[in-house]
């Protein structure tokens, strides 16, 4: 899979009997630096261009007031934003603040084994890493935050991603590598000592159930009461399968090859979706209320988590990478050729108000953790320090790969947070409001939009049955989760380009299709990850867990990690207020708490390098993420208003069962408050937990850094340097140094250019 070649480091030595000499393992760093940063006049007239289109954008969305914005300006204030900040900001990180070397060899080096530890071409990492960071967030989170009109999203969708989001991918894959693939509880337990450490250990694990059953529970929503997706989406599963076999045995090394195969392939079962939910067998056998699609995701989950990763795994990431990144660009593209008129306001109504439909909490701070990893994600910290550092095969790859993957994924929330405000209003609330609130019919949907007595708001039975019918569905009615409103706002995009109305029913399934192919990469790469770390864990106390190669071990592992997040996905999914509407605010705290402690261990170890004058690249997004994190859990544990406290909830349910109610508020009958209780009680109690291990957690980090401050550091705690034996360029596209080194390389035999195995120390 890799593509590039073993050699000695340095200047060329001398050849060993029967090989020739070998060039040398890097490009000097100066000609490097002077190949970037020349100053052409083509060149300036480039950024100049970039700068000041973007800069019109971001006025148009953010001062112009009309009756509408275009959605276009969208579209070039983030790509514009995106390209100065990974050419100016990442540079200025990587050249004060990680340093690095591309003398000294990775661990995908000197512990390959072929296994975990693999060189990886690195575009194809890239597509990896894209793969399994890229979940539920960048789609479901946009679409819920929408509630607050377009504005103060966009902002932190674009802003946050460039001064945090991708700022703690870059940071924390690089200091992973430089400690032998380390994950992030290992590196906290060293840098922060023993209670610093133990409690990130456990913030991370529970943290990771969450992140995972909210990751299942999106996919369930996306795909309930749809046959058409859900053969689709199941069909995804025996293609992946076969990519993997074809990629191994077949064709090894093909992968624009299987891409292809398995795209076509895709596209087949789109289509083939609609013939079989047309059929009443078909609808018969494909129709799956939620709770059955539940246990369908957790057995799912088990098997893909156990099974080979070259198997089911890697096939899926390459797959789902092409359809995530063209479908994104695709859609890009439709509105800069369709571009729709936005009527959203910039700022709502209910930005001011806790008491939204569609989820409950004023704009500060809930805006910042619903709308979780388009921006910023501490579950790409468990990536980046999971299976990406141990196959980067060259230090300088950590920045495209680690901050230019945050900074696609945020497009994708620009992409989805459009395609949301794109469509009517009432619309959007209708899909997005409780099944409780709607009473589940085009009637009670009607009237409850109604009734919120918005401005040029009004939907009728007969819109909502019209959408529903247009896009192939029985009902679009409390469709929660984001993923069905993404792909109506997509489908009435996409058709103003494609093929009209007719081809409506098609967009949507494809992009539901899409939805669940996105998620369902996070939902089983999460759940591996979260198998190594509690892997890990245990064998801190247990050593037999260190043996990678104990599959009881692995099974074990596996099974109570799955348990975990199958436990929590159910509660979800019978939640009578709408699972991922009083769940997502506990993901999105969650999500963001984990993203606190990532950054305070970054924070330590940049300390312990004697970073000092740039450790403010660290504190900025540190401390507004502390900030937003813990105002929003003591909002969520000690606010007396039931619809934005767990506990409040919990007791107002509790005390209506214990005065002999039948129905309470939404809940219209004892089972459905039953289940409030219990769900309020799962919430309050996660949410206690969270935030308090991840003050100890950011408070140890701090401690640590005023240590190092004051000259009593601990010391860094990277793996002993070892010569490169690699060449490999450094960025999606090779500079011209990088080229004529790499021909020096093409030019050896076959056996002299080719990594192999087994690694050395």
């Amino acid at each position: 899979m890799s593509t590039t070649h073993r050699h000695p480091a340095g200047s060329p030595q001398p050849a060993e009997e029967g090989r020739t000499e070998l060039p040398p393992n890097h490009v000097d760093p100066e000609v490097l630096e002077r190949e970037q940063t020349r100053w052409t006049p083509l060149r300036i007239a480039l950024w100049a261009g970039i700068a000041l289109l973007g800069g019109v954008a971001w006025v148009m969305i953010a001062f112009a007031r009309g009756e509408s914005v275009n959605a276009i300006w969208f579209v070039f204030a983030a790509v514009c934003s995106y390209f100065i900040a990974y050419r100016f900001y990442s540079k200025f990180i990587e050249l004060k603040l990680t340093r690095p070397d591309d003398r000294r060899a990775t661990p995908a080096e000197y512990h390959a084994n072929g296994k975990d530890y693999m060189p990886t071409d690195r575009r194809v990492l890239y597509g990896h890493h894209f793969a399994a960071i890229a979940g539920a967030g960048p789609l479901v989170g946009p679409v819920l935050a929408a509630q607050m009109g377009y504005l103060p999203g966009t902002i932190w969708i674009i802003v946050g991603v460039i001064l945090a989001g991708a700022v703690q991918d870059y940071l924390v894959l690089f200091f992973s590598m430089r400690r032998g693939g380390r994950s992030l509880g290992q590196m906290a337990r060293e840098e922060l000592g023993v209670v610093g450490g133990y409690a990130a250990i456990v913030a991370t694990l529970a943290i990771m159930v969450i992140i995972v059953a909210i990751l299942a529970l999106v996919v369930v929503n996306a795909l309930g009461e749809s046959p058409w997706g859900v053969f689709s989406v199941g069909m995804t599963i025996p293609i992946a399968l076969f990519m993997g076999v074809y990629l191994r045995y077949l064709r090894p090394g093909k992968v624009m090859e299987v891409s292809v195969i398995g795209f076509v392939l895709l596209m087949v079962v789109i289509v083939a979706g609609g013939w079989v939910a047309d059929t009443e067998l078909g609808s018969q056998l494909f129709t799956l209320d939620r709770v059955t699609l539940a246990w369908c995701v957790i057995v799912y989950g088990f098997v893909a988590a156990v099974l080979p990763v070259w198997l089911l795994l890697s096939p899926r990431d390459y797959l789902s990478t092409f359809m995530k990144v063209g479908t994104i660009l695709l859609l890009a593209a439709a509105i800069v050729v369709v571009r729709p008129e936005i009527t959203v306001p910039a700022v709502s109504e209910f930005a001011g108000r806790s008491d939204g439909p569609v989820f409950t909490g004023s704009l500060f701070p809930f805006l910042f953790v619903t709308i979780a990893c388009g921006a910023l994600s501490g579950f790409h910290a468990l990536i980046a320090s999971g299976t990406t550092p141990k196959m980067i095969e060259k230090e300088r790859q950590a920045r495209f790969i680690g901050y230019g993957g945050m900074l696609m994924e945020s497009f994708v929330a620009i992409m989805a947070l459009v395609a949301a405000v794109s469509i009517d209003r009432g619309i959007y609330f209708a899909m997005n409001a409780s099944p409780a609130a709607t009473m589940g019919t085009v009637e009670g949907a009607a009237a409850f939009v109604n009734s919120l007595g918005l401005s040029g708001v009004h939907v009728t039975p007969e819109l909502l049955q019209g959408t529903a019918d247009a896009v192939g569905e029985e009902t679009i009615v409390s469709r929660t989760g984001g993923a069905p409103t993404l792909a109506v706002g997509l489908s009435h995009i996409m058709q103003q380009w494609f093929g009209g109305a007719s081809m409506m029913s098609f967009w949507y399934h494809f992009a539901i299709m899409f939805e669940a192919l996105f998620i369902l990469t996070a939902v089983d790469a999460g759940t591996r990850v979260a198998r190594f770390m509690l892997t890990d864990t245990l064998g801190n106390f247990f050593p037999r867990f260190r043996d990678v190669n104990w599959r009881t071990g692995a099974w074990l592992t596996t099974a109570i990690m799955v348990a975990g997040w199958g436990t929590i996905l159910i509660l979800g999914v019978t939640d009578p207020l709408g699972g991922i509407n009083t769940f997502y605010p506990l993901f999105g705290i969650a999500n963001q708490l984990l993203a606190a402690i990532a950054l305070a261990v970054c924070l330590a170890i940049a300390a312990n390098l004697h970073r000092f004058k740039y450790l403010w690249i660290i504190m900025l997004p540190l401390l507004f993420d502390v900030l937003v994190t813990v105002t929003g859990s003591w909002q969520k544990i000690f606010s007396s208003d039931p619809k934005v406290g767990y506990w409040a909830n919990h007791g107002a349910f509790k005390d209506a069962l214990a005065q002999g109610k039948t129905s309470f508020g939404t809940a219209k009958n004892v089972e459905a408050m039953e289940a409030v209780v219990r769900n309020t009680f799962v919430q309050g109690t996660l949410s206690v937990l969270f935030v308090v291990l991840t003050i100890v957690v950011v408070v140890m980090g701090v401690v640590e850094t005023v240590k190092a401050l004051r000259g009593r550091g601990r010391g860094t705690h990277e793996d002993p340097v070892v010569e490169s034996r690699f060449y490999a360029p450094s960025g999606l596209v090779a500079m011209p140094s990088e080229k004529a080194l790499e021909k020096q390389w093409r030019a050896l035999p076959l056996e002299q250019r080719t990594p192999t195995g087994g690694g050395h120390h």
